[in-house]
């Protein structure tokens, strides 16, 4: 049922945003719908937690009263406002002014009654300084309320909000405040506006199906996964987060206060900002996530720079998809990296091995890496070959999985899914070859719940399977100059069909005589036809 709900709203939402943005580019108009639909689930949060704080104090709505109850409460008691503040501050880690709650912000605009426009910058500003117990600075940097896409002169914007937030309020009215289902609107919000996006959505996005298979992954046992979940994870990392989508699945598979410590880092500052708003929508606190705006191949966040052992970054799982061989500049003072000695650089026309290398460094000796990549890592020379050889040397790469082609929307090549432990149980490499299960879709392919199912149930009890799996010892691989094209080791091509020589020459004799009595037949009736008899 509530899957259904999810579904309607995100959909009815959708229809909104189709219908308001007109001539705005999709890309634009995300952020003002993302925007309202995060400011909703704040502010709806909000007002539950002071109602069940003020009790019998808490005003009730007024009919005539175009008042927030919690606006009625702020004019009447004036000198208790900063204990309330305080008080909500420990208990739900932020604050909303009454004028700057989305029921205010809606009736406004609704009635349009006053200035939405003034109104919202204070807003946002507010909550991006002060709302919070650490501040969320640029927050919504991303969204410009004087921006002509809106309108062309300030009263044309203002306008515009208000039929914004008015049919958005609408749309929403007959649907539960639960962050579960604000937080799944938002996501598929995120998709749908990823569809449309075409290439540029490959920064932000990674589809729902290959993110639960990687979800799923680390979240399994990762000495033996025919054991199952882990109960819980201490830390999770995604070096290269978008919209904290592949983060927030993680903590889907194992339920709430199942992490203790999210960290993200995303270099795309309105990506970023998606990804902090994804994960407050989600009901995520503010000291369970941290998510940081910069770049993960110059490592620029200080927490990863610990040189402390014993306060080093080391996270039970580790997932990303990151960009697709992307060109980097490393310096000559990176070959001494520690994320990147004994291996040696990635090439510049490839970072793929390089963020690798940056996400295996973080990853604990208990914990698993699920990366997605292109499947040119799993063969290409130089450079890539020697760390693919030293990585498989050290008995690294557990799993190699092989997807179907066009299921991103910023590309259309084939990828590959890397698994990676520092102590892994086996001697061997899992290759699965899924590469020819998927459904066709108009733009995309997707992979149904049964392709998802039987990659993850191929993972996690090591299944061997004709022209889908394999286990292959290192010895195999080693023969194979450390190639790991998935094809070598498990082919989807029909097999050919042995033939029996012996057989077909028996066949071509009989069939010899067949041709030879037919013939006799023919011309004894050509005989007595009397015509002329065949050679």
């Amino acid at each position: 049922m509530t899957e259904t709900i999810q579904k309607q709203l995100g959909t009815t939402l959708w229809k909104i945003a189709d219908q308001l943005r007109g001539a705005m580019n999709a890309d634009d108009f995300r952020d003002y719908m993302l925007s309202f639909l995060f400011l909703r689930y704040l502010s709806d949060n909000y007002e539950a937690a002071a109602k069940k704080e003020l009790g019998k104090d808490y005003p009730e709505q007024k009919e005539n009263d175009r008042r927030t109850p919690l606006a009625v409460w702020y004019e009447e008691n004036k000198e208790d406002i900063a204990v309330f503040e305080k008080q909500m501050r420990r208990k739900v880690h932020y604050v909303i002014k009454p004028e700057h709650l989305w029921s205010s912000i809606y009736e406004l605009a609704r009635t349009q009654s006053g200035d939405l426009l003034k109104t919202l910058q204070a807003g946002f500003k507010y909550i991006e300084n002060e709302s919070f117990e650490s501040t969320f600075q640029g927050l919504f940097s991303e969204i410009n309320l004087d921006s002509e896409k809106l309108g062309k002169n300030y009263s044309a914007r203002n306008s515009k909000l208000c039929t914004i937030v008015t049919e958005i309020g609408k749309g929403l009215s007959e649907f539960s405040t639960q962050s579960d289902i604000l937080g799944d609107a938002y996501e598929f919000l995120i998709g749908q506006f990823a569809a449309g996006s075409g290439k540029k959505a490959g920064e932000f996005y990674t589809p729902q199906q290959i993110s639960t298979i990687l979800s799923k992954i680390v979240t399994l046992d990762s000495q033996d996964p025919s054991t199952g979940k882990k109960k819980k994870l201490k830390k999770v990392l995604d070096f290269a987060c978008g919209s904290g989508s592949l983060l927030l699945n993680v903590r889907k598979q194992l339920g709430p206060n199942s992490i203790g410590q999210i960290y993200g880092q995303e270099k795309n500052i309105t990506t970023y900002n998606l990804a902090r708003m994804n994960m407050l929508l989600h009901g995520l606190k503010v000291s369970e996530f941290q998510i940081h705006h910069g770049d993960s191949l110059l490592n620029d966040w200080d927490i990863l720079n610990e040189m402390n052992p014993a306060k080093k970054l080391e996270c039970d799982a580790v997932v990303a998809n990151p960009p697709f061989s992307y060109r980097w500049e490393p310096n000559d003072s990176m070959a001494d990296d520690f994320r990147f000695k004994g291996y040696g650089l990635a090439p510049k026309s490839a970072a793929d091995f390089a963020f690798l290398l940056h996400g295996f460094h973080f990853l604990s000796d208990e914990g698993t890496m699920a990366i997605i990549l292109p499947h040119g890592v799993l063969f290409r020379g130089g450079a890539e070959e020697r760390i693919r050889t030293k990585l498989l040397k050290d008995r690294h790469i557990d799993t190699v999985i092989g997807l179907p082609a066009n299921l991103f929307f910023s590309t259309g090549i084939p990828v590959c899914i890397l698994v990676l432990k520092k102590c892994k149980k086996f001697d061997d490499v899992l290759f699965i070859n899924a590469s020819e299960y998927f459904e066709k879709g108009k733009r995309q392919n997707f992979l149904s719940d049964e392709h998802v199912d039987k990659i993850i149930d191929t993972y996690q009890y090591r299944k061997e399977e004709d022209q889908y799996s394999r286990r292959v010892l290192m010895e195999e691989i080693e023969k194979n100059q450390y190639n790991l094209n998935i094809s070598r080791y498990v082919s989807t091509a029909e097999k050919e069909e042995i033939i029996d020589i012996t057989q077909v020459n028996k066949n071509l004799v009989e069939i010899e005589k067949t041709i030879s009595k037919a013939k006799k037949n023919h011309n004894n009736f050509l005989k007595e036809l009397g015509l002329s008899e065949l050679p």
